[in-house]
Order: C-alpha cells, then structure tokens, then sequence
C-alpha cells in the first residue's frame, strides 16, 4: 500500500510538473517575443503597454504592408512560392473578418501587428510565422503610420478643397458687395465681402500647399530597417517601396526606426488648418451675434438654449474654436515625447498615435461641417453696407487724394487726422463736410475729394495686385475657380 501510495504520488507531482510545464509554454507561445522569458507578463503591464485599442484602425495598413513584404521574400526565395500563396490568402480572410467586425482583438497581443501576425499563424501554420522573416515591428509601425497619414492627407486635401469650394461660392453669390475691414477689432477701411471670403481661400490654400509638401517626406518607405541595424538577409526594399507606391526608400536604418519628424510635421500642418478654422469660427461668432448681424446662420447649424426661449447659438464655431486646444496640445504632445528621446526605437514612440489619430478625426471633421455651415450661410448685405457708412473709414482715401496733390504723406496723414477729430466733434463723417469744411484743413483739396470720400470710390481705387477693387477681385475669383474646377 504504501508503495502503491509513493508511486501515485510521484505519478501525480510528475503529472503535475508537466503541467506546469505546459502552462509555462503556453503563456510564452502566446508572446511572439516570449521565448527569452519565463515568467507571465503581469496584467497590469499587458494593460499599461497595450496599443490594440487604437491602433487596431491602422489593420489595412499593416496587412497591406505584410503582403508585399511576403511578396518580396517569395521573390528573394526567402520562403516558399506556396507558402507566400498561403500567406497572402490567410491575411485577406483576417483583413475580411476585421472589416466585418468578427474579428477577436486581443490585448494581450499587445498591438495590431500582433494580433495579425497571431491569427495568421494559427490560421495557416508554421508559413505565417515566417512572415517576420527580415523585419521588425520597429520599421513595421513606421511603415503602417507612413501609410495612413499618405492617406490621411488625401482626405485632408479634399476636405480643405470643398472648404475653398465654399469661400469662392460665397464670393461669387456676394460679388460686388461691400463691409467694413477691420483692424485691431475696429473699423478700418471698406471692402468687398468677395475680398474677405477670398482671403480664406488663399489661408486654406497654403494649409493644402503645407499638406503636400507633408506628404514628400511621408511617402518614403522604412520597411528593410528592421529592428535598427538592418538586415543580413537578401531583402530588396525597392521592390517593396514599388509595391506600395513609394518613390524612395529610407537612407539610414537608425534614422528611419526613431524618426517621427514626418508625424510631428502632419500634425503641425493640421495645428495650422485647425487654428484658421478657429479664426474663421470666432469672427462668424462675431458676425451672428445682435451687436453686428452681419451674417445669418442656418437654424439647422446652431442650437438653443434649455432655460432662454429666445436664443439661437453659434454652437459650430464655437466647438471648432474649442477643440483648438486639443490639436495645439497634440502637437505639444507629439515635440515633447520626442526632445528627449536617444537613437534608435523607445517605447515612448508608442505614444505618437493617439495624438496622430485624434488630430486628423478632429480636423476633418471640423473641415467637413464648415463646409457644410457656408453653404447654407447667408450675409446680410445690408447691415454691412451700412457699417460701411460709419468709422471714417475712407480716411485713407483721403490722405492719397492729397498726395495726389503733391502733399507728402506725413504732412497729409496729420491733416486727415485733424480733419478726423473735426469730424469726432462736429459728429459727422467725412463725406457728410462740405468743401468749405474739409478746406479749411487744407487748400488743395477740390470738388473732386467727393468721389475719393464715398465707399465705392475707395473700394475700386484698391487696384494694387491683390487689392479688394472690383476689378482685382473678380481675377482672383476666376483664378480661384480655375484652380478648384468650377
């Protein structure tokens, strides 16, 4: 019996080591790195370093990436013709279960890479653990953001297309039109409304000029970096870079696996989109308010109040002006991770993507929506002709009338000044003094001042390139609307 016992036992602790045993490789199989390790990963670290939750978007990206990298091994004869057929066909049935949201993300894999890599290998066996064959999920990641920010200015430069489409309708629809130009949130010299919408139309033009000069230094290939160094085995990169559209490859392994410049410099052109989107925002929070009535919102782009029956609210532009501050603080984010970081891959570039993804879902979504906004928005052209009509805002006019006249404009500017502050006290506005009056200041000044003073003779005197007169206007419009197409 008590033989029978010892060998029960020494059956069961065999038994149970084994298991152990097992246990042990089969948490490490469930780590594609695990095979120097031998302990489980703690939950608090498998939760504190995972990135699938984000970057799972950038899954047509890397499996887009790990099929021409298995093309490349097929045709360097670094695996199988067979089994790059097998691996192409395993990651297309992945990519379809993604896409049809069947697909079991898990965070334990840490990232999208391997998530991917995991099914795949469970799908088709040993050929899909030869995918990584020559490659690393340091050059791997560059490569998908690469991809999806190629893409992303795309978007961006469509989007910033249809804004311009709206400024140069609203030009056209106005065209002809007058209100005042401001300076210093004051009144300062009449313009065409077609002028001002103009002007956003140059602002959004350089946004997509920066965008696509982005994108030069986007599209260049990193894959073939590995980990850092390179590799040793027979790869050829500008077989891949064809593959994926890429014009050139990386120079240097060690740059390529730490370089997050292109990232930083998307995100700074969107900072520069989402800031003129701002600016734009807070004067149409002007403009709609009572106090100017310059503009009429759309009821369907604003919002009530829950206690004030009576309020409409610019609540569009007010957001955008809001959310500002998160792309500027993404920004902020994308330069501070970075400023500190030695050659080559850190685990602080994990924290690039987050800010990458969040900039483009706001700036697009922004573009899109003031779109939408101008094009149901509505100027009230009379109320801007009529503030055109206060603030001696043909000032100006009137000292170039005098140096015309051969008075300097020093001299000419104090006589306006004081002929300025005549008006102040007499409450009058420059083209309601009489001759006499505006004599007084200076005797060179005739009958034909008149036709300087009035809204519209200071408008088309504006003839200088890039002037608000009718006739500069109406080039930049048609220029303008060559350039979209329209």
């Amino acid at each position: 019996m008590q033989t029978n016992k010892t060998s029960k036992t020494s059956k069961t602790n065999k038994a149970n080591k084994t298991n152990k045993t097992s246990k042990t490789n089969m948490t490490n199989e469930t780590k594609l790195w695990g095979g120097r390790f031998s302990e489980k990963t703690a939950a608090s670290v498998e939760a504190f370093t995972a990135s699938i939750h984000y970057d799972r978007r950038l899954y047509r990206q890397d499996i887009a990436g790990s099929q021409a990298h298995a093309k490349m091994l097929v045709r360097q004869g670094l695996i199988s013709v067979e089994e790059g057929e097998q691996i192409r066909q395993g990651l297309a049935a992945i990519e379809q279960e993604i896409e049809q949201g069947v697909f079991a993300f898990k965070p334990e894999l840490e990232d999208i890479h391997m998530n991917i890599e995991k099914a795949l290998v469970d799908r088709i066996g040993p050929a899909g653990a030869k995918l990584h064959t020559a490659r690393s999920r340091n050059d791997q990641i560059n490569l998908d953001l690469r991809l999806y920010l190629r893409e992303a200015s795309e978007v961006l430069a469509g989007l910033l297309d249809g804004v311009r489409t709206s400024f140069v309708s609203l030009a056209r629809r106005y065209l002809g039109a007058v209100m005042p130009g401001y300076t210093h949130m004051q009144r300062a010299q009449p313009v065409l409304i077609s002028h001002h919408m103009l002007a956003y139309y140059e602002m959004f033009g350089r946004d997509r000029e920066r965008l696509s000069d982005c994108a030069k230094r986007i599209n260049v290939l990193p894959l073939g970096a590995a980990a850092l160094a390179g590799t040793g085995l027979p790869i050829d990169r500008e077989f891949v870079a064809a593959e994926l559209g890429f014009p050139k490859v990386t120079a240097n392994s060690m740059d390529t696996v730490g370089d997050r410049d292109f990232a930083v410099e998307f995100v700074a052109a969107c900072t520069l989109i989402q800031l003129h989107l701002s600016r734009l925002s807070e004067e149409l929070v002007l403009w709609s308010s009572s106090e100017f009535r310059f503009v009429e919102l759309a009821d369907s782009f604003c919002t009530g109040s829950s206690i004030m029956p009576q309020k409409k609210n610019p609540d569009i532009p007010e957001l955008i002006r809001g959310k500002s501050g998160r792309v500027v603080g993404n920004l902020m984010s994308l330069l501070t991770m970075l400023k500190g970081l030695p050659l080559t891959y850190n685990r602080d570039l994990q924290e690039d993507k987050e800010p990458v993804f969040d900039t483009m879902d706001t700036v697009a979504q922004g573009l899109a929506i003031t779109a939408e906004l101008l094009a149901h928005m509505k100027f009230n052209t009379a109320r801007l002709e009529e503030a055109t009509k206060t603030g001696y805002m043909t000032a100006t006019d009137l000292a170039d009338y005098l140096v015309v006249k051969n008075v300097p404009f020093r001299q000419a500017h104090a006589i306006v000044g004081q002929t300025v502050a005549y008006c102040v006290k007499k409450k009058k506005e420059l083209i309601e003094l009489s001759l006499e009056e505006l004599r007084q200041f200076s005797p060179v000044i005739e009958d034909d001042v008149f036709a300087v003073l009035t809204v519209k003779g200071s408008v088309d005197s504006r003839r200088s390139t890039g002037g608000t007169s009718m006739v500069r206007v109406k080039e930049a419009l048609a220029k303008a609307e060559r350039e979209l197409g329209i």
